[in-house]
C-alpha cells in the first residue's frame, strides 16, 4: 500500500469513526422521536398524535436498527443532504443554518490566525536575539501564562476590560451591520483566540530560530559583517519557518474548539454558538453536521500538512 493510500485510508477511517461515535451518542443519550415531535411523542392515546408518530418513524427510519439509521444518514450526508433542524418553525434544512453561520466563524478564524502570526513572528525574533536574557525569560513567562489561561477566562477578562469598562469594542455582534462594521465587531474575539495561539507559535519559532542561529552559514554571515537585523530576517527566519507553518495549519482545527466558547461569550451567531444551542435542545442533525464538518476540516488540514512535508522532504513518503 502506497504512502498516500495509507494516509487517505486513515483519514476516511477517522471520519467514519467520528460519525459513528457522534451519531450513536446523539441517538442513545436522547429520544429522537421526542426531539422531532416534542410532547406529541408521548401522546399515543390520541389518534392524531399516533398518526404523527408513525409518520415520523417512517420518515426518519426510527424503527430500523441504529447501524442501519447511521448508514442511511451517512449516505445522505456525503451527498450534501444534512437533514432538517428539529425546529417549531417548519423544520428548515440544516444546510441553510450552516450557510448562514459558517462565513462568520471562518472570518473569525482567519482574523485570529493572521493576528497570531503578526504577533508571533516578531515576538520570536526578538526573544531569539536575546536568548536566555531577562527579556527572554520574561517573554517565556508571558507565553506560558497565555497558553495556560483558559479561553473562557481570557474572553471574559478582555470583554470586561474593552467592551464593558471602556466601550472600545461593542458588546455583541450584529449580523445585519455592514461588512467592515462586522469585522470590527469580530476584532476582540479574534484577539482572544489569537493570543494563546501566538504564544504557541512564538515558543516553537523561538526554539527553531535559536537552533538556526548556531548553524555554520549564520557564523559565516556574521564574519562578513552582516548586521543582527540582516541575519535574523534574511538568513535565519526562512529556514526556521518549517515547523511554524506546520503547527499553523494544524492549529486552525484546534481553534475551532476555542471558537465554541468565544462565540458564546461575545454573542457571535457562528457555528460554535449554533452547535451549543443545538446540543441544549438536542437537535442532533445540526450537531452531527457541524461535528462532521469540523472533523473533515481537521483531516483535510492534516493532509495538506503531509503534502507540504512530502514536497519539502521526499523521504517522508518512504517512512
Amino acid at each position: 500500500m502506497s504512502y498516500w493510500t495509507k494516509k487517505l485510508a486513515g483519514a476516511l477511517l477517522l471520519l467514519l469513526t467520528v460519525s459513528m461515535l457522534t451519531f450513536g451518542a446523539m441517538n442513545l443519550l436522547g429520544d429522537p422521536l421526542f426531539n422531532i415531535l416534542g410532547p406529541v411523542a408521548g401522546d399515543v392515546e390520541n389518534p392524531e398524535s399516533l398518526e404523527q408518530i408513525n409518520a415520523a418513524k417512517a420518515e426518519y427510519h426510527l424503527d430500523d436498527p441504529l447501524p442501519v439509521r447511521w448508514a442511511l444518514w451517512l449516505g445522505d450526508f456525503v451527498t450534501g443532504d444534512f437533514g432538517v433542524q428539529f425546529s417549531e418553525d417548519g423544520q428548515p434544512p440544516v444546510s441553510d443554518l450552516i450557510a448562514e453561520r459558517l462565513p462568520r466563524t471562518l472570518q473569525l478564524l482567519v482574523m485570529a490566525q493572521l493576528i497570531a502570526a503578526f504577533l508571533a513572528i516578531p515576538w520570536a525574533l526578538w526573544s531569539a536575539s536575546h536568548a536566555n536574557s531577562r527579556i527572554d525569560r520574561g517573554s517565556t513567562v508571558l507565553s506560558f501564562l497565555l497558553i495556560a489561561l483558559p479561553s473562557f477566562a481570557l474572553a471574559v477578562m478582555l470583554k470586561w476590560a474593552f467592551s464593558i469598562q471602556t466601550s472600545i469594542f461593542p458588546l455583541a455582534f450584529v449580523a445585519n451591520d455592514p461588512f467592515w462594521t462586522r469585522t470590527y465587531q469580530l476584532l476582540l474575539p479574534a484577539i482572544t483566540l489569537a493570543l494563546p495561539a501566538a504564544a504557541i507559535y512564538q515558543r516553537l519559532l523561538r526554539t527553531d530560530l535559536i537552533t538556526t542561529l548556531q548553524e555554520d552559514f549564520i557564523l559565516t554571515a556574521r564574519s562578513k559583517g552582516v548586521s543582527r537585523r540582516g541575519i535574523l530576517f534574511k538568513h535565519a527566519l526562512r529556514p526556521s519557518l518549517f515547523s511554524f507553518v506546520t503547527i499553523f495549519a494544524i492549529n486552525t482545527g484546534a481553534l475551532l474548539g476555542g471558537a465554541l466558547i468565544v462565540e458564546q461569550i461575545f454573542l457571535i451567531p457562528g457555528l460554535g454558538r449554533a452547535i451549543v444551542e443545538a446540543i441544549l435542545r438536542e437537535d442532533f442533525p445540526v450537531v452531527l453536521a457541524i461535528v462532521m464538518l469540523i472533523a473533515a476540516a481537521f483531516v483535510v488540514l492534516n493532509l495538506v500538512v503531509d503534502i507540504i512535508y512530502s514536497l519539502i522532504d521526499p523521504r517522508v513518503r518512504s517512512s
